[in-house]
């Protein structure tokens, strides 16, 4: 009881803190604005949605050929080759006289075999030249019909039409499409509508083959490099399913090339995905679908196998948009990410980041 009074009856004192001096005042402190602005951080350089994928990760964007210049080194293989041919010619010359010196049916046997070398050479010659030449006409018809949809004339769009049923005449996919364009030929159509009508009737059946194609390319893809013992066995093994689809490509379209043409075909496929950074996935990619999905319950191998298969369907839609004889407008020009769920089933298709944060 005498505590609690004791407590009651005592006055209320200051205390020091912070070991100041006792009876030293502190000084008033003077009134201050403070900046309440509030800097937005930029979603690339976020380091919380660094991993995430987004469409942008999907999008490829399109493929056009590689211009053609001078170079030297074009020069000197030329000549080299120049020179070769010569040096050939000399050796079978001497071939056959010294046989003629032997005996005579020696000697024409070897002038028959040499006729029969030189006709095959020059029919190995035109198919290569008429595989160039397709190549070039695709690409042609393809800066034609960008030009028709510029104009305001019917006639450019429908000469497009006209030379691209004629060069899709022997593909059985574009029967009907064919038929019903034959059936407008009297009616009045402006230009950009009369290509997209072509677009859809001719090419959309093909670019659902061309779709199939790559899928099937990619699947066999990510199977042989989940199962292949060997970093070398998944590399040739994609660089020849690789070169089967630009070629498999090329010949749907109509443009179907030489060897010579597909080595100038692949190559302008490979310089695009070089100089736009996509010839492979991005971590974040990598990290999304080893982490989720069927890939982390069965193997991290399988998940290299899928990265592998997605890079292959990059190659197959380049491919596309080079040996395609119209630009995209009218049919939905593909992405990786349409062949991303047959890949990696159990992977949800990403959304822009844009549109996390709004709706966040």
């Amino acid at each position: 009881m005498t505590d609690e009074r004791s407590n009651k009856g005592r006055r209320p004192a200051a205390f020091t803190i912070e070991n100041e001096p006792a009876g030293a005042s502190a000084a008033p402190r003077t009134p201050a604005s403070f900046d309440t602005r509030i800097e937005m951080t930029a979603d690339a350089d976020d380091p919380f949605l660094a991993t995430t994928v987004t469409e942008d990760d999907l999008l490829l964007e399109e493929a056009r050929p590689r211009a053609r210049r001078f170079s030297f080194a074009k020069l000197a293989f030329g000549a080299l080759g120049v020179l070769i041919s010569l040096a050939v010619g000399l050796w079978v010359d001497a071939l056959i006289r010294d046989l003629f010196t032997r005996s005579d049916w020696l000697g024409w046997v070897a002038i028959a075999a040499a006729c029969l070398t030189v006709v095959g050479l020059i029919a190995i010659i035109a198919r290569e030249i008429a595989g160039l030449f397709r190549l070039n006409a695709v690409q042609s018809l393809k800066q034609e019909a960008q030009d028709a949809r510029l104009g305001t004339s019917a006639k450019p769009a429908r000469g497009v039409m006209n030379h691209l049923v004629n060069l899709l005449a022997t593909k059985a996919e574009t029967a009907v499409g064919r038929r019903r364009l034959a059936e407008t030929e009297g009616e009045i159509i402006d230009g950009p509508h009369l290509l997209d009508l072509t677009e859809q009737e001719l090419l959309a059946p093909l670019d659902r083959q061309a779709r199939r194609l790559i899928l099937n390319a990619s699947k066999r893809v990510s199977v042989v490099t989940a199962v292949s013992p060997r970093a070398l066995v998944d590399l040739g093994y994609v660089i020849f399913e690789s070169v089967r689809l630009v070629r498999a490509m090329a010949d749907l379209y109509g443009g179907r090339p030489g060897s010579l043409g597909l080595l100038r075909l692949f190559r302008d496929v490979i310089a695009h995905l070089a100089v736009t950074g996509s010839i492979a996935v991005g971590d974040s990619l990598v990290q999304q679908v080893v982490g989720h999905g069927v890939a982390s319950k069965l193997s991290a191998r399988l998940g290299e196998g899928v990265i592998n298969g997605l890079m292959t369907a990059r190659i197959g839609i380049a491919a596309m948009d080079l040996c395609r004889p119209m630009p995209f407008h009218a049919v939905k020009r593909p992405g990786v990410g349409d062949f991303l769920s047959d890949l990696a089933p159990g992977f949800s298709r990403p959304v822009r980041s844009s549109q996390a944060t709004e709706n966040g």
